[in-house]
C-alpha cells in the first residue's frame, strides 16, 4: 500500500522550532515533487514549502520564508519540513504530499499522495 507517513509537530512556543518528517511507505519518491501544506480552522489549505523532483529552486509562501526549510532525504525516502522562529499563526494541521508527476508547485490538487495529517500548535 503506498502511503506518506508523517511525524513529528506537536507544541511549541512562540519563537521554538519543530521539524515534520514525512516518509514515503510502499514506494520511491525520487521522482515525485512533493509539498508541505497547512489548514487552519476555518483557513482554506495553502501551501507552505514546495521542493520538485530535482531538487531545484524550492516554494516558500512569504509568511515562512526565512523561517521555514524545506529538504529532502532520497536514501531514506523522506521529506523534512524545519520550522524555526514560530509563530502563534502557524497553529494548523500540517500535511506533506507528493505529485507523481513531478510538477508539484502549490496548487492542492497536482499532488496525489497525501499524508495524515499533524497538528503543530504554537503559544505564547
Amino acid at each position: 500500500e503506498v502511503q506518506l507517513v508523517q511525524s513529528g509537530g506537536g507544541e511549541a512556543q512562540d519563537g521554538g522550532s519543530l521539524t515534520l518528517s514525512c516518509a514515503g511507505v510502499g514506494f520511491t519518491f525520487a521522482d515525485l515533487s512533493l509539498g508541505w501544506f497547512r489548514q487552519a480552522p476555518g483557513k482554506e489549505r495553502e501551501a507552505v514549502s514546495c521542493i520538485s523532483s530535482d531538487n531545484g529552486p524550492s516554494y516558500y509562501s512569504d509568511s515562512v520564508k526565512g523561517r521555514f526549510h524545506i529538504s529532502r532525504d532520497k536514501a531514506k525516502n523522506t521529506v523534512y519540513l524545519r520550522m524555526n522562529s514560530l509563530r502563534s499563526e502557524d497553529t494548523a494541521v500540517y500535511y506533506c504530499a507528493g505529485d507523481r508527476h513531478g510538477i508539484g508547485g502549490r496548487p492542492a490538487h497536482r499532488y496525489d499522495y497525501w499524508g495524515q495529517g499533524t497538528q503543530v500548535t504554537v503559544s505564547a
